[in-house]
């Protein structure tokens, strides 16, 4: 940086520091690579530029997890996924488990009580039919106990070294029963921001899986269907928004909460719930833990005057146990996302820059 520049920057207020950061934040993204790397399916910044710049103005899509559709008078939600994950089996589920949950999830998070799946599944030649049929059982289990039906598939078979033995991708659809109540223009200044467990879990299970860490531990995936958790949470108060924290962890669903309601959120490290193996394998890494992917959280934004309602009522359930209230949000910066670190100070959360953990879902 030149001097004179240098020396500008040294004059100007927080506040105006500040009002730069957001005219940069604001400004319509630009893709710029010539070519598709690995972070732009990472859930962080690269992927959101790819999407924005891209794939939203061509095809007008909306938002969120999943989209949402009027018809004779009800709201469906439609989401659709795809799923890329290394090894195909690991501890706590496999790839068949996480394609029925994640797309439970995304309904689900959306307000959705999920109805129906469909999949489509990519084999690799070379792939042993016995594998092909633990994924299959694996995935009729998860969806019997989603309380969801798989109605419609496809199957193709590419050459041996082209898909890596199996990818599948699944859409789900789900009936709406409230549309007007959640999503980010209900985000309100003073609302708390709650994550309904540990996070970084199905990250660190997935790298312990393929031998990248020499650990040994008992850590499981947390894949799993949330759909009964939404619903206990929605009704224990006024919930703004819901998101599962999948891809990018729980800092890019963050920064996305911050950027799409325009408002800032602080959060407290101390009150982030993590697993001392995961923190173990993140500081080994050199990867903050809430960039780490999950498959059975999801954040929560609600009223204030109900947070604790919707604590307790997250804590109630299986999956909610180790739900924390992990920070609030604020009218400024808007489109920022700040840590009040365990130190006393206070560090920007931004958005995952690359992809620390490829093929993660």
């Amino acid at each position: 940086m030149p001097a004179s520049e240098s020396s500008r920057i040294g004059k100007w207020s927080e506040q105006e520091v500040l009002e730069r950061i957001e005219a940069i934040r604001r400004r319509a993204p630009r893709l710029r690579d010539e070519a598709i790397n690995m972070s732009h399916g990472a859930g962080g910044r690269a992927t959101h530029t790819l999407v924005e710049a891209l794939f939203r103005p061509a095809f007008d899509t909306p938002g969120g997890d999943a989209a949402l559709a009027a018809l004779d008078g009800r709201t469906l939600a439609v989401t659709t996924d795809s799923y890329v994950v290394s090894p195909l089996f690991f501890p706590g589920g496999d790839i068949g488990e996480l394609a029925v949950n994640g797309t439970v999830n995304d309904l689900a998070v959306a307000g959705a009580r999920p109805l129906y799946l469909t999949a489509s599944f990519i084999l690799e030649e070379g792939l042993t039919v016995e594998t092909l049929r633990r994924v299959v059982e694996s995935m009729a289990r998860a969806a019997a106990r989603a309380g969801v039906q798989l109605v419609a598939g496809d199957t193709k078979v590419v050459p041996r070294g082209k898909a890596d033995l199996l990818f599948v991708t699944t859409t789900g659809v789900g009936l709406v029963a409230d549309p007007g109540r959640l999503g980010a223009s209900q985000v309100r200044a003073g609302d708390a921001v709650l994550v309904s467990g540990t996070v970084g879990d199905h990250g660190t299970a997935i790298l312990l899986a393929r031998g990248d860490l020499d650990l040994e531990t008992d850590l499981a995936s947390d894949t799993a269907p949330l759909h009964g958790l939404c619903e206990a949470l929605l009704e224990a108060g006024e919930v703004h928004l819901m998101r599962d924290a999948t891809r990018g962890g729980v800092a890019t669903v963050l920064n996305e909460l911050a950027v799409e309601a325009q408002v800032a959120v602080a959060i407290r490290e101390e009150a982030i719930p993590i697993r001392d193996e995961v923190r173990g394998a993140a500081e080994i890494l050199g990867i903050d833990p809430m960039y780490m992917a999950n498959e059975g959280k999801l954040v929560a934004v609600v009223a204030a005057a109900d947070a604790e309602a919707a604590l307790a009522a997250m804590r109630a359930h299986p999956l909610g146990r180790e739900a924390a209230i992990i920070g609030e949000v604020r009218a400024e910066p808007p489109g920022m996302v700040f840590m009040h670190t365990a130190f006393g100070g206070s560090r920007v959360v931004d958005m995952l820059i690359g992809d620390p953990l490829p093929r993660i879902c």
